[in-house]
């Protein structure tokens, strides 16, 4: 009876309003599996932070770490953080449903957005940005 060893990744997906970047790695992070982001798969610049672009991207790079032999994956989702937003934007939900469907067992979520305990100071000046 041949035992199949299940080798784990690492998931990093970064999730802003206008692109998601997913980067598969070995479990201690050193060496990068696959990486593929939202804007590289449509053709306008727009749609890089789309639901649609963000699944197409981890599926191609669950395509990437497979052929790599990793069956299992940690996922940690990260938004922008600091002074900017803390919310993923709308790609992250997208991204992990696709590396669940691509046949990858999903063994930990998180959320490891930096968040500041006494915040950056914000672009703009004291009067802000003016348009």
């Amino acid at each position: 009876m041949v035992e199949k060893k299940n080798k784990v990744g690492l998931a990093n997906i970064f999730a802003s309003k206008n692109n998601t970047i997913i980067t598969i790695t070995d479990l201690s992070g050193a060496e990068t599996v696959a990486t593929a982001s939202g804007g590289s798969m449509v053709k306008a610049d727009k749609d890089g932070g789309s639901p649609y672009a963000a699944m197409q991207a981890a599926f191609k790079a669950a395509d990437k770490a497979k052929e790599r032999g990793i069956t299992q994956l940690k996922i940690r989702v990260r938004a922008p953080g600091g002074h900017k937003s803390k919310v993923p934007g709308p790609g992250a939900q997208a991204a992990v449903r696709a590396l669940a469907r691509s046949g990858l067992k999903i063994v930990l979520i998180e959320d490891v957005t930096p968040t500041p305990t006494d915040t950056t100071k914000k672009s703009g000046g004291r009067r802000g940005r003016r348009v």
